[in-house]
């Protein structure tokens, strides 16, 4: 029999997060099921079984892995998604964060969550990534991606950027400002919303801009193909230099004179589902939105029996 492998990536500087990593590596293992994992992370469980196999903390890790299980808060999925980006591994992420957008399941179901990776009851999605490009007088000097969301930001508070942007090769608008958001539909509860750019269910395929405390008439956030290509120059004249954020995790300085783009990754990131729960049960769950009184489903199936009565 084909032996099976899982990845586990925990946020071992948390108590929580090692007590609950070394409880789901210790049952999964007792199910025949061989943990991968870095030799870091290995130590700071403390885990010593011979179906525990430490490997390179990289992709190459990760790759031919079955699943990869996230412990942690989105920002420790975030870091798993650098790992599973290319490869055919969807990650599953165990929330114990705050709003935890990113993650499947939470810590308190951690049975539910075991006999689903046990017994394979999952399904993935493939999410939409952006690649993003730096230029500095015609030349690339930088390449990066991202998940959630690129930002160009300025780099000091008391300073302001001033930017042109651009949609499909055509100039849009310049703003002065505090920076400029591009976001995917997965970003869209994240960094996105904060800046107060719309939602976008996951379904759908398209590419977020929202400006940061743009001094502007025209500011509004945008909406675009999935096709479309953004970019941002940091114009010359601009106080000072700017800075492009990475899903919060990596970054590139941008002299003044900088150009970003933006457009649809090459590479999506899959995210394993345990639940078919709509994005909207989400959104309430999450944001713990009040939805006291809705009376829809009732009134519906109301209707149907008044229906199937006459």
């Amino acid at each position: 029999m084909t032996s099976r492998h899982v990845y586990v990536l925990a946020h071992t500087g948390r108590d929580e997060a090692r007590a609950v990593a070394r409880e789901f590596c210790t049952r999964l293992m007792a199910e025949d099921v061989i943990v991968r994992m870095s030799a870091d992370e290995a130590g700071d469980l403390a885990l010593d079984d011979e179906r525990l196999q430490v490997v390179a903390s990289g992709p190459a890790g990760v790759d031919g892995s079955e699943l990869a299980v996230v412990i942690g808060g989105d920002g420790t999925i975030l870091r798993a998604a650098e790992l599973t980006r290319g490869t055919d591994t969807p990650l599953l992420g165990v929330n114990l964060g705050h709003v935890g957008f990113l993650a499947e399941a939470e810590s308190d179901d951690l049975d539910v969550t075991l006999d689903a990776v046990v017994h394979r009851r999952y399904t993935y999605d493939e999410r939409l990534t952006v690649d993003v490009a730096v230029y500095r007088d015609k030349e690339l000097v930088a390449r990066t991606w991202a998940l959630n969301e690129a930002s160009v930001e300025k780099s000091t508070p008391e300073r302001m950027l001033e930017v042109i942007v651009e949609i499909d090769g055509r100039p849009l608008s310049r703003w002065g400002c505090d920076g400029v958001v591009c976001a995917t539909p997965t970003g869209s509860t994240a960094y996105n919303f904060s800046a107060g750019g719309p939602i976008v269910w996951p379904q759908v395929e398209a590419l977020l801009m929202v400006p940061l405390s743009a001094h502007a008439l025209f500011a509004r956030p945008l909406v675009v193909a999935p096709s479309s290509v953004l970019a941002i120059e940091v114009l010359s004249r601009s106080e000072g230099a700017g800075v492009l954020w990475a899903d919060g995790r990596r970054t590139v300085d941008l002299p003044p004179g900088a150009r970003i783009e933006v457009r649809r990754g090459q590479h999506p990131v899959r995210l394993a589902r345990l639940h078919e729960a709509p994005f909207t049960d989400r959104l309430v769950a999450k944001f713990d939105l009040p939805v006291e009184g809705w009376r829809g489903a009732a009134e519906r199936r109301k209707k149907r029996r008044e229906a199937d009565d006459a």
